[in-house]
């Protein structure tokens, strides 16, 4: 079986367009559940993953402005 990409990211929302250029896929907006830490996308099967030890920014933000 083919091992697919495996990204890290500091952002609940990330942006996959497949890599590639016209090669990729259409753009598609991905949000992370922060409680799975990860999501795939439904085109290329890449996953994103949020670090354990990572506050993502959307949270981050709003833990600054308390």
């Amino acid at each position: 079986m083919e091992s697919f990409e495996t990204i890290e990211v500091h952002s609940l929302e990330v942006v996959c367009d497949g890599g590639g250029g016209a090669l990729g896929h259409p753009r598609v907006f991905l949000h992370i559940d922060q409680d799975r830490g990860e999501i795939t996308c439904p085109y290329c099967s890449r996953s994103y993953v949020l670090p354990k030890s990572c506050v993502p920014h959307e949270r981050q933000h709003r833990i600054n402005e308390m």
